[in-house]
């Protein structure tokens, strides 16, 4: 998830984790994946997405605030809207980014992995096998990273810390030695909402007081460079008290006790009750006890559900920090390193042991590279064994911490990437090196949590054709399965809208999202994009495989390519929001080029195009984001005529002018009765509050005629909309065109259905949540709000009317969400059909 890079707690500057060539370690592993048998058709596919071919959501579950229903409700929505699996996160009441609670919760008895909470999630799981959908979830409370209430002291994460005494030579024998001070603020890299203090903040952890272990007690001298051979071990002189027999040498000394405590770094953004400790990741003790007791209790609770309504445990990117120590490091370091660390232990503390910084520096690097081994060895390995003898699916986005990727991934069953939103521009997240791996281990399948988005940018403002380039641009990286960031369980009765959130975070897909439903036709793209994604095999890119030229209108062109035997596939994205046209060359030779649209699920031949050798150049035009897969899987003709236009060229017959009857849905602030438009307009400009700040779906209606001319193909005649904020749902004549979310914003008619007379058109317009909220502010307030840490409000505590199920005080707000972007001035989001809408043939 990756919210937050991690803020590394102090280690030595010089700590810096390289990279180490293990291919022998990787030829001992077992090379997981996901591979399957490839359908010989790619038009199977195409047409008929399998259920691989499917997007799943991080299904986020907000606190104490779920119920049985809300999570049916939550599941149906999904299933119908072509979704195939949840991963579920239980995490506070809100993310401010922080951790945060929201006061009188409805259900406060739910906490995290506690007898109520897994209640709710068998609930979860008997749904999901009703509806064959997959169901797994994080492997604790939070998102972060491994641990829980569960995790003492000694199991949790470690670091080594010293204190320094400095004595004289011809001193007294009997010294006594300071036990190591630490900071009693632990090392979790983010604030949370600490309960017992009623602050956000990084909280006490009294464990770093009171919970010690030696490791060694070592003198130096009091300065300069110290060969190994040189640094005195003290350690069997010391008592358990701290006092020190020693007679000192000439000279001025330093006598270092060096020990390790807990980081005291928490798992978070949990609630406070189920916030613990991170467990030991370099600890076969520790990480055997955490996910044995993950495993117990999911057997415990789900056993009879586990490969049928509950399947996978994930593990999310790291951001739980660096540890320098574990309770067998001295062993674990001898025996991959073939010396002792003991005389090198002061090098944590900035002294150099060696001569001329060579020997610091070297066993530097080889702290590092057994610290990465662990992590591989111990941490990845440990999971793997236990998850597979379970039967549960290993998930994870094995990236963020102190390991080789390329070695760990092979232990992950389903290994998982990200992509963010930043300013709407496509932000991977360490997705290139993911990817690179998981085509080293043969994986196919590539998922993504996609669309991770900053406040900034996901204001209940998103909109399908805002996400489309972002998406695509994730294709052609590579990745063919796209898991939604996120989907929030909302628990409470439909009435309140927009509902729970993740706090500050985005994207908002939610089935209490205004674009819910006519979202369907998007989710219907990525099935058709990730099914050709998932068919065949991938081609890496050479020089030749793809080229663009002659491009106009500031496009930009990427691509990906998929093959098997003699069928080509080429997935073709404009990732910009800019239309134009571009000549591309494809490095295929003697075969018909095809044009298959992912957005309606037509296939054609492109007639237009020419063989140069061992390429095959087509000219292809590109409306603002759009896409197209190119298919090569049948000879050419030999004598190829070129005739007609491979994309047409359009003329318009008539513009549809005149009033409009649109109506609002009143349960959403609008209009009681239907309004008439005399000309179409931006919702927001309207003096009519209930036009002004509506969100949701008008339905416009129109009667019009439509005389062709003489000769007119009735079956080469579009609709076309102009400028749609934000999807629109046709129907004319009583048939359904469905749902325009995206450029090309027309639609072509079926021969014969446009009349010369009485033609009436429906058209639904579905905007965004933005309006409503920023309308809401206009009224008085019926609920408090605490600020966010970084940008909007979060619900101080539930209202007791929204408790007692009472009218609102405010009776002119009709949205309850618990985070707030928005005031009274934030700027309206342009709405509407706002055309020309018009008739066009070829």
């Amino acid at each position: 998830m990756s919210l937050f890079k991690p803020l590394q707690y102090f280690l030595p500057l010089f700590f810096v984790f390289t990279a180490f060539n293990t291919k022998a370690q990787q030829d001992k592993l077992p090379i997981s994946g996901n591979t399957k048998k490839v359908p010989d058709s790619p038009a199977e596919v195409f047409l008929n997405p399998p259920v691989s071919a499917r997007p799943g959501v991080l299904w986020m579950w907000m606190g104490s605030n779920l119920s049985k229903e809300g999570i049916t409700k939550d599941l149906e929505a999904l299933k119908k809207e072509g979704f195939g699996s949840t991963t579920m996160f239980s995490l506070a009441d809100a993310t401010t980014p922080w951790a945060g609670e929201i006061k009188k919760s409805p259900t406060p008895e739910i906490i995290s992995w506690t007898e109520p909470w897994w209640k709710m999630v068998r609930h979860a799981a008997e749904e999901s096998k009703r509806l064959g959908m997959d169901f797994g979830m994080f492997n604790g409370p939070g998102y972060e990273s491994s641990g829980g209430p569960w995790i003492t002291p000694e199991l949790s994460m470690q670091e080594i810390c010293w204190s320094a005494d400095t004595v004289s030579g011809g001193a007294s024998n009997q010294i006594k030695l300071n036990r190591p001070k630490v900071n009693p603020r632990g090392h979790t890299p983010y604030p949370v909402y600490n309960e017992e203090t009623g602050l956000v903040e990084i909280p006490k952890i009294a464990a770093r007081s009171t919970y010690y272990e030696d490791i060694a007690v070592l003198a130096l001298p009091v300065s300069g460079i110290v060969p190994a051979d040189k640094v005195i071990d003290l350690t069997g002189k010391m008592q358990p008290d701290g006092r020190l027999d020693w007679e000192v040498p000439e000279g001025k000394w330093i006598i270092y006790r060096f020990g390790h405590t807990t980081t005291g770094t928490l798992i978070q953004p949990a609630q406070w009750k189920a916030t613990g400790l991170e467990c030991d990741k370099m600890s076969r003790e520790a990480v055997s006890f955490h996910i044995d007791h993950v495993i117990g209790e999911i057997k415990k609770h789900l056993g009879d559900l586990i490969g049928t309504g509950f399947k996978s445990v994930h593990f999310d990117s790291y951001e739980a920090g660096f540890p320098t120590w574990t309770p067998k490091m001295k062993q674990e370091f001898t025996a991959r390193r073939g010396y002792d660390i003991t005389k090198y232990l002061p090098t944590f503390a900035g002294r150099i042991i060696g001569t001329e910084r060579r020997d610091s520096s070297l066993f530097v690097n080889d702290f590092n590279v057994t610290v990465k081994d662990l992590y591989r060895d111990v941490y990845f390995a440990t999971i793997a064994k236990k998850l597979r003898e379970a039967n549960l699916i290993f998930l994870s986005e094995p990236y963020g911490g102190p390991w080789r990727q390329d070695e760990v991934m092979p232990y992950v069953e389903r290994v998982m990437t990200e992509f963010w939103t930043f300013g709407g521009r496509y932000s991977p997240y360490e997705l290139e090196p993911t990817v690179a791996a998981l085509r080293k281990s043969g994986q196919n399948i590539i998922e993504a949590e996609a669309f991770t988005a900053d406040p900034h940018d996901s204001k209940w403002d998103e909109t399908p054709e805002w996400l489309k380039p972002m998406g695509d641009a994730a294709f052609c990286d590579g990745v063919n399965r796209m898991v939604l960031h996120r989907f929030v369980q909302q628990p409470w009765d439909d009435k309140y809208k927009p509902g729970l959130t993740m706090g500050e975070w985005g994207t908002h897909f939610d089935r209490t999202q205004t674009w819910w439903e006519p979202g369907k036709a998007m989710i219907k793209y990525w099935q058709r994009c990730q099914a050709l994604l998932q068919w065949g095999t991938i081609t890496l890119p050479f020089a030749n495989d793809f080229l663009v030229s002659q491009a106009t209108g500031n496009i930009s062109v990427k691509h990906i390519h998929r093959k098997q035997g003699l069928v080509d596939v080429y997935f073709v994205a404009n990732v910009s929001r800019n239309a134009g046209s571009a000549t591309c060359s494809f490095n295929v030779m003697d075969m018909q080029p095809e044009l298959w649209d992912p957005i309606t699920g037509t296939m054609r031949d492109l007639p237009q195009f020419k063989t140069e050798g061992v390429n095959t150049t087509v000219a292809l035009t590109f409306d603002k984001a759009q896409s197209f897969f190119i298919v090569f899987r049948k000879k050419s003709p030999k004598d190829v005529l070129n005739n007609g236009n491979n994309f047409p060229v359009t003329k318009e017959l008539l513009t549809i002018n005149g009033p409009w009857t649109v109506k609002f849905d009143k349960q959403w602030g609008g209009p009681d009765k239907p309004v008439t438009f005399t000309t179409l307009q931006d919702w927001t400009k309207q003096t009519e509050n209930g036009i002004k700040y509506f969100s949701g779906t008008a339905v416009y209606k129109k009667q019009f005629d439509a005389p062709l001319k003489d000769g007119a193909d009735s079956s080469a005649i579009y609709l076309d909309l102009g400028v749609v904020k934000h999807l629109a749902h046709i129907i004319l004549n009583n048939k359904d065109l469905g749902v325009l979310w995206t450029a090309p914003w027309s639609v072509k008619l079926p021969a014969n259905l446009l009349k010369p007379k009485s033609n009436t058109l429906v058209i639904e317009v579905t905007n965004v949540w933005a309006n409503r909220l920023i309308g809401d502010e206009q009224e008085p307030a019926d609920m408090e709000w605490l600020p966010g840490h970084r940008e909007g409000h979060f619900l101080k505590e539930f209202p007791d009317w929204f408790l007692n199920n009472q009218k609102r005080p405010s009776k002119g707000r009709y949205c309850f969400t618990t985070w707030n972007y928005f005031d009274k001035n934030s700027p309206l989001i342009s709405s509407g059909l706002l055309g020309p809408v018009t008739i066009t043939s070829e």
